[in-house]
């Protein structure tokens, strides 16, 4: 097989976070006494970063920047005390993870959350896993769709972009991957719908992790 490393979103594609993510973020609403929304409503606000998830979820009329500054630091400190306590990987992961090993892909990470975050979750819910670079966004660094970071993961491997699978659950993933020349895989159990990935670059979908193992061994 021409590839040699997968990178993986995080939320959404190896680890559901929704409610953890949800619950900072009506949390931190609450304690400014506006309204806090479903738990459906954060599928379409994660996924670009936490100053987007916060001005998605602020009230239209709330979403200055010194109010937008404030909540971000306030969902910080809530996410904190609670990354993992629901958060948990999706079913199947483990075994999608033991396949892409089984044939000598290299695994990688690369998030639009907080690249402290980023690396904690990792390790306390996949630190059985090997995974040779995990990045999350950091400071002046842009984050995903700009390929930068990605393209700086691919040559730390030693790789090139036509041997770099990248799989993710949203619109902001299929972006990065078709801006990087990655092969582009949208995973349908994560936070957004299958017509979502195809529109921006999906060149194939998995209903679940399964799916992708017998296409490891094609040639």
């Amino acid at each position: 097989m021409r590839f040699k490393a997968v990178i993986f979103d995080l939320d959404g594609t190896l680890v559901d976070s929704l409610a953890d993510l949800a619950d900072s973020m009506n949390t931190v609403l609450a304690g400014r006494g506006y309204a806090g929304h479903p738990l459906d409503a954060y599928r379409y606000f994660v996924g670009d970063g936490v100053e987007v998830l916060v001005q998605r979820a602020l009230p239209q009329s709330h979403r200055d920047p010194a109010t937008v500054s404030q909540c971000v630091a306030a969902l910080r400190t809530e996410y904190s005390r609670r990354m993992t306590r629901k958060t948990r990987p999706y079913p199947g992961i483990d075994t999608m993870l033991q396949a892409c090993r089984d044939a000598g892909l290299r695994l990688a990470v690369l998030s639009n959350k907080p690249h402290p975050a980023t690396q904690q979750v990792v390790q306390k819910l996949l630190g059985d896993w090997p995974f040779v670079i995990v990045n999350g966004v950091k400071p002046d660094i842009p984050k995903k769709p700009d390929p930068t970071v990605a393209l700086a993961m691919t040559q730390a491997m030693g790789l090139t972009p036509d041997q770099v699978l990248y799989m993710g659950d949203t619109a902001t993933d299929m972006q990065t991957a078709a801006a990087a020349g990655f092969y582009a895989i949208g995973v349908l159990w994560g936070f957004r719908p299958a017509q979502e990935l195809i529109d921006n670059g999906a060149q194939m979908l998995l209903a679940a992790p399964s799916g992708l193992i017998p296409w490891l061994g094609a040639p």
